[in-house]
C-alpha cells in the first residue's frame, strides 16, 4: 500500500523505517529552533512537518519509541483519522526530574499505520449483551 506525504515545512524528515521488520515509521521533531528545551515535568507540542493522505479505512497510531521513552520523554499515544490533511504533532511528556533537549531533527516516536473497520453500533439493553467469564470485571479484575 502507498500511503502520499507532504511536506508541509521544508526541513521536515520524511518518516521512515529504520529497519526492514520496523512495524512504525520514525517521526522526526521539525523545530522553528535549533533546541526544544522540555522542562521537568511539562508537556509539549511537537511539529513533525509532515501532512498524510490515509486511504479511507486506516488510521496512523502516533505511539512512543522506546528508545526515547527510556530518555524520560514520552510520547502520548495518537491517532491521525483519514480526513485529516494537516500537520501530524506529537504530544510529548518529560517524567524526568530534570530538563530534557529536543533537538531539530531528533526521532521522538513512531508511526504505525492500520485498517480500522467501519462499525454500526446498534444499542441494545444491557441484558442483551452476551455473557462473558469476566463479564463486568474492571480494572484488575482478571489477577493478571
Amino acid at each position: 500500500m502507498k500511503v502520499r506525504f507532504s511536506k508541509v515545512n521544508p526541513n521536515a524528515i520524511a518518516p521512515h523505517r529504520a529497519t526492514v521488520g520496523a512495524s512504525g515509521l520514525d517521526l522526526y521533531a521539525c523545530l522553528s529552533t535549533r533546541r526544544l528545551y522540555i522542562e521537568a515535568g511539562n508537556t509539549y507540542l511537537i511539529g513533525t512537518g509532515i501532512a498524510l493522505e490515509l486511504p479511507d479505512g486506516y488510521e496512523a497510531q502516533v505511539r512512543p519509541r522506546s528508545g526515547v521513552t527510556v530518555r524520560g520523554l514520552i510520547a502520548a499515544f495518537g491517532t491521525v483519522d483519514s480526513d485529516y490533511r494537516g500537520e501530524i504533532s506529537v504530544v510529548v511528556h518529560n517524567v524526568f526530574a530534570t530538563d530534557l533537549v529536543v533537538v531539530d531533527g531528533d526521532r521522538i516516536a513512531q508511526l504505525v499505520i492500520v485498517p480500522v473497520p467501519h462499525v454500526e453500533l446498534v444499542e441494545v439493553s444491557e441484558h442483551e449483551l452476551s455473557p462473558t467469564a469476566r463479564g463486568r470485571g474492571g480494572f484488575g479484575s482478571t489477577g493478571k
